[in-house]
């Protein structure tokens, strides 16, 4: 086990120092770690053993009883596992200084949040691209109809429990060199809630809620992506004690489109274009994502160029305006001529001064790739 950091070293300081010396190392340490001045959850922790061990060693009696035991060991051979020990044997288990690190007495709320819920739902690329209206099948806790909730038999209801008399916390004496020390833990009989069920509910066995499937309506919103996650309030566990239910949080799996390949809003697509028409140029008609589309090809088009149609792509979720779609045309070079085809090409060949004949090569030029 590691040893306990000395009080003297938290501020800084020799196990000689005055009490000036002491005041002036924690107004320092005060400054730097103070919430006020560092946000840092470090810090905080650091601030409140700052704290700790300025209240002890800056009081003339605390510190000659610190002094004389020490920090390397607990009262009755019981060893110190933190700071907070040290602590506890001066101030008690609530805390010093308002800085209690959770230790606190009192009962704890019989009013819990509900937890929240999972689900998952599969989309077609359409649906998701303009939303869709779903009906979830969940099982979920729901209120118990029968104790409505509080976990007693209808006609009876809680006590307070028998085992920390309504209080919620068991206390213990612990002796020490310092005298005697009062520790406080939950009861474990009513969970530190200060409540005991003599005759549970039949039907919740005392949980007051029990599960039950459910349907939940859910509108997907138009433009949600793969891997998305929708949220839907208060459709989660609902609370216990009345508290408030738990959220639902629905992921969405989207089935990938054959046609298109969806990049943030905007779609990519590749066209097939005949030769003829890239040479004479001519209008093609497409399957857009939600209408037919006419893509205009020029002559002369290489194969490669892509045309943008603005505003024909995802629309953007929860607010105006879509994406675009970028379609790539791509040059079909026909294959298996027949003899009239290629008696034409070999004709457009001669024509072209590029000749016609396999054996004897044309002549050509090199040039470099474009940026």
């Amino acid at each position: 086990m590691a040893a306990v950091r000395d009080l003297y070293d938290i501020l800084g300081v020799g196990r000689d120092a005055s009490e000036d010396e002491i005041k002036r190392a924690y107004r320092r340490l005060a400054r730097e770690l103070h919430p006020d001045v560092n946000g840092s959850t470090e810090a905080e922790e650091r601030f409140k053993e700052v704290a700790g061990a300025y209240e002890i060693l800056s009081d003339p009696e605390k510190r000659q009883r610190y002094d004389a035991f020490g920090a390397t060991g607990g009262p009755q051979g019981s060893p110190f596992t933190d700071v907070q020990d040290i602590f506890d044997l001066f101030f008690g288990a609530g805390g010093f200084g308002g800085f209690g690190g959770g230790r606190t007495r009192g009962t704890r709320s019989r009013v819990w949040h509900g937890e929240d819920l999972r689900a998952s739902v599969s989309l077609g690329f359409k649906e998701a691209a303009f939303g869709s209206h779903q009906e979830l099948r969940i099982e979920r806790a729901v209120v118990c109809d029968r104790c409505l909730g509080n976990g007693a038999e209808p006609g009876t209801a809680p006590v307070a429990c028998r085992t920390c008399g309504g209080t919620g916390q068991l206390q213990q004496m612990r002796r020490s060199i310092f005298g005697a020390v009062m520790t406080s833990t939950p009861c474990p009989t009513c969970d530190g809630t200060g409540q005991e069920i003599l005759d549970r509910c039949e039907a919740c066995r005392g949980e007051g809620r029990r599960r039950e499937p459910a349907t939940v309506p859910l509108d997907v919103p138009a433009g949600v992506a793969d891997g998305m996650e929708l949220r839907i309030a208060g459709a989660g566990h609902a609370g216990r004690g009345g508290g408030p239910a738990g959220d639902l949080y629905v992921a969405i799996h989207v089935e990938p489109s054959v046609a298109f390949d969806r990049r943030g809003q905007d779609l990519f697509t590749v066209l097939d274009v005949p030769l003829p028409t890239v040479v004479l140029g001519g209008e093609i008609e497409i399957e857009g994502l939600d209408e037919r589309e006419r893509i205009h090809v020029e002559p002369g088009t290489e194969s490669g160029t892509i045309v943008r149609l603005k505003g024909k792509g995802i629309p953007n979720v929860n607010r105006r305006g879509r994406g675009d779609l970028y379609v790539t045309l791509h040059v079909v070079t026909p294959t298996h001529l027949s003899k009239e085809e290629r008696a034409l090409f070999e004709r457009f060949a001669d024509l072209r001064g590029q000749g016609s004949s396999r054996r004897d090569p044309i002549e050509g030029e090199l040039r470099r790739p474009a940026e």
